[in-house]
């Protein structure tokens, strides 16, 4: 019995993100990975390990300046790992070995994957190995050559910032070698625009990009989730975008200054990179109160399954307001592009909501009462940690020690705690032999 509560998947999914962390948190706490040749302090290493590992992006330390090029290289490696997941890369591992996967293997990736079969994981490695391979590629060159010949920066400093943006945005990690990290490049589109199409692509969800390349001359035969996840996410960026602009037009700490072109520019950026990647081109800390509260919603609901972004997903978000809709209109099926939500994903998406709400809520108090920080910082900060998002209002460092664990045990809730409830919530499901007389209690 020991052995196979060990076997399972979403546990050894989470006690393999556990290893990887500690490897991590070990690594950067040799004196090499300063940048000082000084051994950092433990809960630094463990909450920049927990970071990069949940592509969350949160930082108590400067990356570009506190860590040496041996720490910084360590903290991509494990952004890049915990991006995709480590039981993505054993499925390729096993691929490159062997074209024919074990049953365990397949079974341990589709934990992390979330793919609805075993034969659909094979499938799922391929398009993680060659996005991932072509992104971030693709990417690395490309802002390698913006970086020197738009910028100024020498051919090696722009090939290795280049290559550390493009895998932190196509692993949704956040995690920037400059201390306002994109804020500097805040009017240069070449740069923006290709960096939010590294996170869209990384975000949206390797089942997604699968469906897409399967079918992409029939988008009517796409899957219901593909079809979720793609209409809530421009949604999003839609909605998000514009109420940025409308908060934030005349705010001369963010958008007010620049033309109406890059106003545009960085409102896109923002919408997209409040979804999960962590990226800021303007001040955070000098948003809007009603630009903070937008943001609480996006990074709550983050990005696609399956893929680099956080969150509780937008596929858990459509079906509750799929759920509204169907109840307000009196129908009995919750249903969408010609097909019905079957029951137990309607429950999955009503459980994960309330325990991700409740998470966010306990870890609120916890951390309010260890600080005497405004109250919409705080939150805005416990949400950012748990939708593994990245971004803040610049409070991070400054938390005592307790409120950067909280943030810690978050950050490792939002990326691991929440695969494998999904993963027990959806191999747990039974039929009873038998059911309970039913009642109608009154609601409201």
């Amino acid at each position: 019995m020991r052995h196979q509560q060990l076997s399972h998947p979403s546990r050894t999914v989470a006690l393999l993100f556990l290893a990887l962390i500690a490897v991590g948190t070990v690594a950067l706490k040799l004196p090499a990975s300063n940048a000082e040749g000084i051994s950092a302090p433990w809960l630094t290493a463990l909450f920049t390990a927990v970071s990069a590992v949940c592509v969350t992006g949160l930082a108590v330390v400067d990356t570009g300046t506190y860590w040496s090029p041996l720490g910084q290289v360590v903290v991509m490696l494990l952004f890049q790992m915990g991006g995709f997941g480590l039981m993505t890369a054993a499925a390729l591992l096993g691929l490159m070995v062997n074209r024919s996967l074990r049953l365990r293997t397949r079974l341990l990736t589709q934990a992390e994957t979330h793919s609805v079969g075993l034969g659909d994981v094979v499938g799922v490695a391929r398009v993680v190995l060659a996005v991932t391979a072509v992104c971030e590629g693709a990417l690395a060159v490309w802002l390698m050559l913006r970086l020197h010949l738009g910028h100024g920066m020498p051919w090696g400093e722009a090939a290795w910032s280049g290559l550390f943006h493009a895998v932190s945005a196509f692993n949704n990690a956040g995690f920037s070698l400059h201390g306002d990290s994109l804020t500097r490049y805040n009017r240069d589109t070449l740069i923006l625009l290709p960096v939010a199409l590294g996170i869209v692509i990384g975000g949206i969800g390797f089942p997604v990009l699968q469906d897409l390349r399967a079918r992409w001359r029939d988008p009517l035969h796409w899957s219901l989730h593909t079809k979720l996840t793609l209409t809530g996410s421009a949604l999003l960026w839609v909605v998000g975008a514009g109420c940025l602009l409308v908060f934030e037009w005349n705010n001369p700490q963010t958008l007010g200054p620049m033309p109406a072109a890059d106003k545009l520019l960085n409102a896109v950026f923002a919408s997209v990179s409040a979804r999960t990647a962590g990226f800021n081109a303007v001040d955070i800390g000098a948003l809007t109160h009603e630009s903070w509260a937008l943001h609480f919603l996006l990074m709550f609901i983050g990005g696609g399954s399956a893929g680099t972004a956080g969150g509780v997903k937008i596929s858990t978000a459509a079906i509750l307001l799929l759920l509204v809709v169907a109840e307000v209109r009196g129908r009995p099926d919750c249903e969408a592009f010609g097909r019905r939500v079957c029951l137990p994903a309607q429950r999955q998406a009503i459980t994960v909501l309330v325990l991700g709400s409740a998470v966010v809520a306990g870890a609120t108090i916890v951390v309010l009462s260890t600080t005497h920080l405004p109250t919409d910082k705080v939150i805005f900060e416990v949400i950012s940690a748990f939708g593994t998002v990245g971004l803040s209002t610049g409070i991070t460092a400054d938390l005592p020690a307790l409120a950067q664990s909280v943030l810690i045990v978050l950050m490792y809730a939002g990326r691991v705690g929440l695969i494998t409830l999904a993963t027990s919530l959806a191999l747990g499901e039974r039929r009873m032999p038998w059911r309970y007389p039913e009642e109608h209690p009154i609601v409201g």
